[in-house]
């Protein structure tokens, strides 16, 4: 096994405050448990230089993202064309380390063919084009819209050529969609890397409903809305709705309902004592991408949770959480978990199938055996 390791992260990884740097900043520290010295190069567009990462890595250096007309391109995706550094490139070959890539993202250097390594793998966080495509259909701006739309061909066409490169897929159903769409044969499934180490979730029962999430992204300002208005009219069961920067029409349209609470911008802690204290989390998601790493914090914290196939399908956390597909089942869900106790028995159930999954330790090993 290799004991160095070039990591080419999309974002700065620090603070883990959303879903892809969540998996990067664990993947890292994990490494570095493992002994492993990580080189870290990080595209950077507002997020700024983090002394933190410098704890778990040999090196850390910092590219700027070509943002705006800069990083466009005619014939690749924004999201590649955007992360080309020269010095990176050099970088990654000036020795034999092995490379791995965070996400389709920052595979310039492949298809420019600045990068000529062998030992590199690619971490899938979505398939990308069917991502983007669905994003699409949730946007309510027609400039948006087509942007997401022209962004999704183009990486279908991208994404086709990185298929004889080792790729280690976020979810089970990525690695099916690659192999079906662009006949890849050496895709495998590599779990998410995650904060939590064991299952905190409490026992007895809470008092409310609980769903999560960054407000300001559209998907999740639209199933806000859409448990408000198809599943929560109908309940007089205490909802809460918690996220970042909840756009004003959210706030409002929560507001016509007396039983709902709205909790803007809430701290980590106040974000972990809610999901604690919920008596169930409804999880729905209008789409299906990589897995939701809030799926796995509510099921590592809270207790009874609710989601839908779009949510679960790929994740193998099936058996954790009960199936609500349309607004029908959701409100029999929410009426019939609502006054069910969490006991120990569901905490050891759920604690046992999470850690065969996510296990950092075990991942990272599994992540240094395909690089070799």
């Amino acid at each position: 096994m290799a004991d160095h390791i070039h990591i080419v992260s999309f974002d700065v990884p620090f603070p883990a405050d959303y879903g892809g740097v969540v998996d990067v900043f664990y993947k890292v520290k994990a490494l570095h448990e493992l002994g492993i010295k990580v080189h870290l190069h990080c595209f950077e567009y507002g997020r700024g230089e983090q002394t933190e990462l410098e704890k778990y890595c040999a090196e850390v250096y910092y590219y700027t993202r070509q943002e705006g007309h800069k990083g466009f391109s005619l014939q690749l995706p924004y999201i590649v064309a955007s992360r080309n550094d020269e010095q990176l490139w050099k970088r990654l070959e000036a020795d034999n380390y092995p490379v791995f890539f965070e996400g389709v993202h920052c595979t310039y250097g492949l298809s420019s063919g600045a990068v000529t390594k062998k030992n590199i793998a690619i971490r899938l966080h979505n398939t990308e084009f069917e991502y983007y495509k669905q994003l699409g259909k949730w946007e309510t701006s027609l400039v948006r819209k087509a942007y997401m739309q022209h962004e999704s061909r183009l990486l279908k066409r991208y994404e086709a050529t990185l298929k004889d490169y080792r790729i280690l897929s976020i979810s089970q159903n990525d690695c099916s969609t690659y192999q079906k769409t662009f006949k890849a044969g050496n895709i495998s499934y590599l779990p998410a890397f995650i904060p939590n180490t064991i299952v905190t979730s409490k026992t007895g029962k809470g008092n409310f409903v609980l769903y999560h999430g960054n407000l300001s992204v559209a998907e999740n300002e639209k199933t806000a809305s859409w448990l408000l208005e198809k599943v929560f009219h109908e309940l007089e069961t205490p909802f809460v709705i918690a996220g970042k920067n909840p756009p004003d029409r959210l706030v409002e349209l929560a507001q016509k309902y007396p039983h709902t609470c709205m909790v803007v911008n809430p701290g980590e802690d106040e974000l972990n004592d809610l999901m604690q204290k919920a008596q169930v989390h409804v999880l729905p998601s209008m789409i299906q991408s990589g897995i939701k790493l809030k799926l796995l914090n509510a099921l590592f914290k809270g207790r009874h949770v609710i989601a839908n196939n779009a949510m679960l399908n790929g994740t193998g956390l099936e058996a954790a959480c009960q199936l609500a597909n349309n607004p029908t089942e959701m409100k029999y869900q929410i009426f019939r978990l609502f006054h069910k106790e969490f006991t120990d028995d569901d905490v050891q159930i759920r604690e046992g199938l999470l850690q065969n999954n996510f296990n950092n330790r075990k991942n990272a090993e599994q992540l240094m055996r395909a690089l070799q």
